[in-house]
């Protein structure tokens, strides 16, 4: 019999939850469930059709002219005057003539002999009965990257270039290096390698959220010697500057690719000004000028030799396959260049007035090798110019005397609390200039909060029955997910952008991958701390709750401790993925998991056993046994159901098995979770790299 009339016991639970009980109902259900369907789909395609996201894209007007005069080509020979033409494009500015004076550096001579690489053999690429399991990118490649001297590697697409320098530079995460590299003549140790290169990659990836001479400061804290002070850091970083000509723009934002901020061309030079305040001995470039129109190529070809002091040129040409098709001196005019390549039988002259690149590229390409009938690799290594290159190869690689190898005591140049302190000061800049992420978030926690408060007004004084108490303690266990789940989701594209940023000063040597997840987790707590203050304040209130300071501070506590775990799980579904949209469908996982278990849907007491463990896994179990048992265990008020009558206190304990000895022990569960998450998220990035080179 139930409570209400001579009505079963079904339809007694949908009276006392407001629901209509006639079958009609199901039909009406199902096709409002249709309509909200067609509804949303609707404006999707609307908003697809007919809104578009406004782009901005700096404009900046330079403070000074900037002119480029060519070179005349009857001085190219000689080192001395083409420095000298190299600074009148300049203006005969007497800021370039100090460039690489106020930090010296020491030279490095580079040698590499006999270097080759392999990866695993794709499926796809295996022929029908083929044992080979390996795939040869480069083959017997020799070379010698000398002070002074502008190398460039050159070749067709394909042909290896990126390889080479990733081996030589140590950025390959895979595949099997053979052969010898020295630095100096001593053999190279990538720990100490990484403190004395720079690599300007092909991508221009940096933190949108900073300027620009912020992100050269930042680069040269990490990067240079602690015995650096800090005015010469600063002068140093100012003649950087000056030297890739973005004085003008050192308050400019760097912004997103292709939507705010620095210009194509700008951001090529921001990278390599990045790496130039490292105050490298050897730089790596990948393709420096990609993307850039003549002006912007030739302010970064003239920063290039200015860094490199103007020298002789070497170039290293590379076909299909990884092998070495010539190697030495260009010449003037590139004339032992042309002379070589002339003097196989077959090969074109070349044009007066033709570009001796394109003429090379051309006269060398597949097609043209399998017209002729010859090797070029074959030919270049039976040629005097191999015979030279190898000589001065042995030369090099012999340590002079008295010499030691290049080594440094520890593996950053920064200790791990500067390193933390540096990375904690931009994250704090980039989160301060992010209110598309904080301000919107803490505008969505006071309408959030205002909602949740409004829709369980004042029901925190109503608990005399199990129903009401069951209301009281849905209010309790809303207020905890209802901004938690936003809050893993809405940190997770910040963690991504920034991780991308993570892996390029990762790979140059900055800082420690732990360093740099302290600093990530650290910045999030002041905003968290914001969001629980106003969180807390209104629907405690709103709800209203027993008025009490402790019982509002712990309250407060336990929402700290709940926002903070979500938006450590949010970095930790990043960091244990490769891509933003799989950390989405990660977390929605678990979030459908925690709820199951958590203790508020199925009391624990008849979760069956086999599951129960995952009850003390799930933070959101830990959340509400806290919570709970700090607002309402300790109440001895009379509640009253069906064939009893206890206190609530008792009636907790009974059902729940909550109290107030379980608020101590939910805390300390809570704070474990947050350190574990932390933890996890610390060695996903130690550990883990997405990015395959």
């Amino acid at each position: 019999m139930s409570a209400v009339g001579n009505i079963t016991v079904g339809n007694n639970v949908l009276h006392q939850h407001s629901l209509p009980p006639e079958d009609y109902w199901y039909w009406i259900g199902l096709g409002v469930l249709v309509l909200f369907t067609v509804f949303f789909n609707l404006v999707v395609t609307a908003a697809l059709a007919y809104l578009r996201r406004k782009t901005t894209l700096l404009v900046t007007a330079l403070k000074r002219a900037q002119t480029i005069n060519p070179v005349d080509p009857s001085e190219e020979g000689s080192d001395n005057q083409l420095s000298k033409k190299t600074k009148a494009a300049e203006g005969h500015d007497e800021r370039t003539k100090q460039t690489g004076m106020i930090l010296p550096f020491q030279p490095l001579t580079m040698t590499f002999s006999k270097v080759n690489y392999f990866v695993d053999m794709p499926k796809e690429m295996r022929k029908p009965g083929s044992m080979e399991k390996r795939l040869q990118l480069l083959s017997n490649v020799s070379g010698v990257f000398t002070p002074g001297v502008l190398t460039a590697l050159v070749g067709e697409s394909g042909a290896g270039k990126t390889t080479l320098m990733d081996v030589l530079a140590g950025r390959k995460t895979g595949g099997l290096i053979e052969g010898e590299i020295k630095i100096s003549g001593h053999p190279k140790e990538q720990r100490s390698f990484a403190r004395i290169s720079g690599y300007v990659e092909q991508n221009d990836i940096h933190s949108p959220q900073v300027t620009v001479e912020e992100s050269l400061w930042f680069s040269s804290s990490l990067r240079l010697p602690k015995e650096v002070s800090k005015g010469q850091r600063k002068e140093f970083v100012e003649e950087v500057m000056r030297l890739v000509e973005l004085d003008s723009l050192r308050q400019a934002l760097v912004g997103v690719p292709g939507n705010t901020g620095l210009s194509t061309e700008q951001r090529k030079r921001l990278t390599i000004a990045v790496e130039l305040v490292a105050n490298p001995s050897i730089i790596f470039m990948d393709e420096p000028t990609s993307g850039l129109d003549a002006r912007a190529a030739a302010i970064v070809m003239r920063t290039v030799r200015n860094t490199v002091d103007t020298g002789r040129t070497v170039l290293l040409l590379m076909k299909r396959g990884g092998k070495v098709i010539y190697g030495g001196k260009l010449g003037v005019h590139s004339k032992h260049l042309v002379d070589y390549f002339q003097g196989i039988e077959g090969i074109p002259p070349i044009v007066d007035g033709h570009n001796p690149a394109t003429w090379m590229l051309e006269v060398t390409a597949a097609s043209v090798e399998e017209r002729l009938g010859v090797d070029f690799a074959q030919l270049y290594a039976k040629s005097e110019q191999y015979r030279e290159v190898e000589e001065s190869i042995e030369q090099l690689s012999i340590p002079p005397e008295g010499s030691k190898p290049l080594t440094f005591p520890t593996t950053f140049a920064r200790n791990s609390w500067s390193q933390f302190l540096i990375c904690l000061k931009k994250q704090n800049i980039v989160y301060w200039r992010s209110p598309q992420y904080n301000a919107v978030r803490l505008m969505f926690t006071v309408i959030a909060a205002l909602i949740l408060g409004s829709q369980f007004w004042d029901i925190g004084s109503k608990r005399d029955t199990t129903q009401a108490l069951f209301t009281v303690m849905g209010a309790l266990y809303s207020a905890c997910i209802f901004l938690g789940v936003s809050n893993a989701s809405s940190v997770q594209p910040i963690v991504s952008i920034e991780r991308t940023v993570f892996y390029r000063e990762k790979a140059a040597g900055l800082y420690s991958p732990l360093a740099y997840a302290a600093a990530q987790g650290i910045v999030e707590l002041p905003y968290i701390f914001a969001q629980t203050i106003l969180y807390s304040c209104i629907t405690y209130y709103m709800i209203n709750f027993e008025r009490s300071a402790g019982k509002f501070f712990l309250y407060a506590l336990f929402m700290f401790l709940t926002f903070t775990y979500f938006t450590f799980y949010g970095m930790i579904t990043v960091g244990l993925t490769s891509a933003e949209h799989f950390a989405s469908i990660v977390s929605s996982a678990a979030y459908s998991l925690w709820n199951l278990f958590s203790g508020f849907l199925i009391p624990k007491n008849s979760i069956p056993i086999w599951w129960r463990w995952f009850y003390y896994l799930c933070p959101i179990s830990w959340t509400l046994q806290g919570i709970i048992s700090s607002q309402l265990g300790n109440l001895e008020s009379m509640i009253t159901g069906p064939g009893f009558e206890l206190t609530i206190k008792e009636y907790l304990k009974s059902n729940f098995d909550y109290g107030p000895e379980k608020v101590g022990i939910s805390v300390a569960a809570l704070i474990a979770f947050c350190f574990v998450f932390f933890a996890t998220f610390a060695v996903s990035l130690k550990v883990l790299n997405f990015q395959k080179r």
